[in-house]
């Protein structure tokens, strides 16, 4: 079946470059048309593009593989920026002797808040904190009076190379970007429930060479960090054990343990996993790798909540997700380490999702490619106009364009309707113009009868 509306996203991330199409059904779910993916560690590297020509290699193979599925063209996609130099930086805008505020004002603090200089940085994202109104804090200060407002915000910056290497990569591959979303944004969005955001909670996003940490309170990102460790820092201390990635990768997924005890009785022998050539490793040993290197995360993890000074104000606590929250424990091992009373493992995302089972897999390895789909907003469907001489309609399936086209076509005949009547009309005043003037023949009457006349005369003379 031909998908004529739908919606495309597309993320780079450090372990695979995933595209997703769906379609927004009535009852508020998102029904998956299509999805395809490829591994990005040949041109992204802590989500930042540093191979521009084969990062757009592999978006046109992504688009391809989605547009088989839908078996129609792409025309735009919106697509996801994160990476390592992502970070909030906070700003503070004033303005004095004020009386009531207006939405234009508003505004204006808002666009200064865009000329923020920052160094070699781009602000990507704008999150309004809360404007203090002599001395009172207001979320929508609209209509208040007072003499001085102050405008805090909260600007999600990165590296400018983040933004143009990604806008590059996609000019390459000429698919048109529908809109840059902020990854972590539309993460928490799709993850978190109302409840989480409202009395405030930590969202940690574990991936393959970053971790984000983001925390929210009363529906307002507070802070936002990516540290530079992620899943593939255990892989690597794992493989140190002389094997291969790959193969530390799969160990790292079947027997990691964050809280790994073993306990050996007397005469038994330890326990034990197989690498592929043979060799048998102690899953203690392997297990004290993963532990260092994950306490390491954890411990970074909570200095950033400390950081952005709302660790005593989560009542919803910490939500992880991401391919690395699968390692056994994690959340009781967070908890031992900061005291933490609620902390969970994000295992779907808010929304009722339809269709592709390998979306739907609650591994958290895939929600930050959901949210960016639920963000968007526009069809992404390639419509094409039709030939003329054929009888495509291609509004078909939208009552209101099919009415505007109506509209004109009707003010288009009403316009050449009253071109025939002026023309019409001009003829008939030009036809009466040449009745007023005499005839050729009455001219040179005319003309005779004033010859004969001045001659006489000239006789008599």
């Amino acid at each position: 079946m031909v998908a004529t509306e739908f919606i495309a996203a597309i993320e780079l991330s450090s372990s695979k470059i995933s595209g997703i199409a769906g379609r927004r059904n009535a009852d508020g779910s998102m029904q998956l048309l299509a999805y395809a993916t490829e591994a990005s560690g040949m041109f992204v590297r802590k989500g930042s593009v540093y191979n521009i020509g084969k990062a757009a290699q592999g978006i046109m193979s992504i688009i391809h593989k989605l547009e088989e599925q839908l078996k129609n063209s792409i025309a735009k996609v919106y697509v996801g920026i994160g990476g390592q130099s992502l970070r909030t930086v906070k700003n503070v805008i004033t303005r004095a002797e004020q009386e009531i505020i207006s939405q234009e004002l508003v505004d204006s603090l808002c666009d200064e808040n865009r000329t923020y200089p920052i160094v070699n940085m781009d602000i990507l994202d704008v999150v309004p904190q809360e404007y203090v109104i002599d001395n009172h804090q207001y979320s929508d200060p609209v209509g208040v009076t007072g003499q001085t407002i102050t405008g805090q915000f909260l600007n999600i910056v990165a590296n400018a190379s983040l933004k143009k290497n990604l806008e590059l990569s996609f000019e390459q591959a000429k698919v048109n970007i529908a809109e840059l979303l902020t990854s972590p944004l539309c993460l928490a969005h799709a993850v978190l429930n109302d409840n989480e955001m409202r009395s405030g909670c930590a969202l940690v996003d574990m991936g393959a060479d970053t971790t984000t940490v983001m925390v929210y309170k009363n529906n307002i990102l507070r802070y936002l960090c990516v540290l530079p460790l992620g899943g593939n820092s255990i892989t690597r201390d794992i493989a140190t054990l002389r094997m291969e990635e790959e193969e530390a990768e799969k160990l790292k997924l079947r027997y990691a343990d964050a809280l790994y005890e073993e306990e050996v009785g007397e005469g038994e022998a330890p326990a034990t996993c197989t690498t592929e050539d043979g060799r048998s490793i102690e899953l203690s040993k392997l297990n004290e790798i993963v532990q260092a290197r994950l306490e390491e995360i954890l411990a970074n993890v909570w200095n950033q909540i400390q950081l952005s000074g709302y660790e005593d104000k989560l009542l919803a606590g910490v939500v992880f997700t991401g391919g690395t929250a699968n390692i056994k424990h994690l959340e009781e091992a967070f908890g031992r380490f900061s005291k933490m009373q609620k902390v969970r493992t994000a295992q779907t995302v808010q929304t009722t999702l339809r269709g592709s089972g390998e979306v739907l897999r609650n591994d958290g390895t895939q929600y930050t490619l959901v949210g960016l789909l639920l963000a968007g907003r526009d069809n992404c469907c390639l419509r094409e106009m039709p030939k003329p001489g054929t009888s495509n309609d291609m509004f078909r399936h939208d009552e209101d364009l099919k009415a505007q086209e109506e509209a004109k076509r009707m003010e288009k005949a009403e316009a050449e309707k009253q071109r025939k009547k002026e023309e019409e009309q001009k003829k008939k005043d030009e036809k009466k113009e040449k009745e007023k003037k005499p005839s050729f023949w009455k001219r040179f009457t005319k003309v005779e009868n004033f010859a004969d006349d001045f001659f006489g005369e000239s006789d008599k003379m």
